[in-house]
């Protein structure tokens, strides 16, 4: 199956038809801007969802994966990423997108290049795409090194 796009920034017009890619769109929309009420939407609630990276580690339940997400945000770093080179394949109720993120760090001081590969599963939850689960992992451990000591600072 052909995708509608070759990447998803969060900038792209919806379909606004309920489908998975529309969810992963807003995704990565919440993401790229910081938006916690939005990110909130788009994850299946309580303790259900997981997210494993190599910032968060393993987190389980939406208020662990927030409070992730708070750090990030609340941090010197700003993050922006492309989800690109994916594939996408689903039934009525589960939707998987499986690829690779490149973006951006930067700091008041500093900019580095990132890349990521990335699994976000969605699942049917009353007639709504919601993320259930995030997994991403890193090829290049001296970006992954250069990623932490953006995110967390010289001291971690």
């Amino acid at each position: 199956m052909k995708e509608r796009f070759e990447e998803i920034t969060g900038t792209e017009q919806t379909a606004g038809d309920g489908g998975a890619l529309d969810a992963l769109i807003e995704f990565y929309r919440a993401f790229n801007s910081a938006d916690m009420v939005g990110l909130e939407a788009i994850w299946f609630p309580g303790a259900a969802p997981s997210m494993d990276n190599p910032i968060g580690g393993i987190r389980r339940g939406w208020t662990e994966i927030a409070g992730g997400y708070a750090k990030l945000f609340g941090g010197a770093a700003t993050v922006n990423v492309t989800f690109h080179d994916f594939t996408s394949q689903g039934g009525r109720e589960w939707h998987l997108f499986v690829g690779r993120e490149r973006g951006k760090c930067r700091t008041a001081s500093d900019s580095l290049d990132v890349a990521f590969r990335t699994t976000r599963w969605f699942v049917r939850m009353d007639g709504a795409w919601r993320q259930l689960h995030h997994h991403g992992s890193v090829e290049d451990p001296e970006m992954l090194a250069a990623y932490q000591n953006l995110i967390f600072g010289s001291s971690n």
